[in-house]
């Protein structure tokens, strides 16, 4: 099994708490509350204490900090269940300290964003919830778990509990946009002029000042201007809807052909 860990955490204080090497490849999530409006060093400093017994893969504080404490590769201790450990990536959040133990707005932003970036990276399609305690281990089912399901607590609190419908729907709308893009990309690769059939050639700027983009189209970032009389090598094409695009010789990117003259 092949681990990475999150690219959105900003502090890291790894805990000796924790099984080592999990036994299982992630396939779960479980969301945690803190019971407190703990930051992330707060938390991170008391999963750090041999004395607490106890750790999470991630925790994301009232300010929406996000921070590692046990890498994904390992076991934490923090669902009162070994298998379910193995098997999840678990995730502390700062809460206030009664119930409903809700969480702050920034806190759940973050939430929603570290948990579509661990579904990507370790091929959860589609994250579900059935808030039925008889799924778990049935992946296909339902790959959500709660600590209250394996232990006589609270946790994640009413609050997140409740969310958890919320959570998965915009875990999968962000999965599905990023699938979308790839989509898309692919799509306008597809339309690039092969360069075995494809002769450069050169074109003269016409319009006074001339966008320089990434790709082939406006909703892509400028990246330069050319401007009026300049001669450039254009060495493929692509088409965006009726508008055709030349990719440029120094691989600055692409220019709307509309506006040159060939020479």
């Amino acid at each position: 099994m092949s681990f990475t860990n999150s690219p959105l955490v900003q502090y890291t204080n790894l805990s000796p708490n924790n099984s080592g090497q999990r036994k299982h490849s992630i396939d779960t999530i479980t969301i945690h509350c803190t019971a407190g409006q703990c930051t992330i060093e707060w938390l991170g400093e008391w999963f750090a204490r041999p004395s607490t017994k106890a750790s999470s893969n991630y925790g994301v504080d009232k300010n929406g900090k996000i921070g590692l404490f046990v890498e994904e590769k390992n076991r934490s201790w923090c669902s009162s269940n070994g298998a379910n450990d193995n098997r999840a990536i678990t995730i502390e959040v700062a809460s206030d300290n009664k119930a409903p133990y809700k969480v702050s707005d920034a806190a759940y932003n973050a939430l929603i964003k570290l948990v579509a970036d661990i579904c990507k990276r370790n091929g959860i399609k589609k994250l579900l919830w059935k808030a039925d305690k008889s799924l778990i281990g049935q992946v296909d089912k339902q790959n959500m778990t709660v600590h209250r399901w394996f232990a006589n607590k609270a946790c994640p609190g009413d609050y997140l509990y409740g969310k958890h419908p919320d959570i998965a729907r915009k875990v999968n709308n962000l999965l599905n946009n990023d699938k979308k893009e790839a989509e898309n990309d692919e799509k306008q690769q597809k339309t690039d002029t092969k360069p075995s059939d494809f002769t450069p050639y050169k074109v003269k700027i016409t319009a006074q000042v001339l966008n320089v983009r990434k790709d082939a189209g406006v909703k892509f970032a400028k990246v330069g201007e050319v401007k009026a009389g300049e001669v450039y090598t254009i060495v493929s094409e692509k088409k965006n809807g009726s508008t055709v695009w030349g990719k440029l010789k120094s691989g600055l990117g692409f220019i709307c052909l509309t506006y040159t003259k060939k020479v």
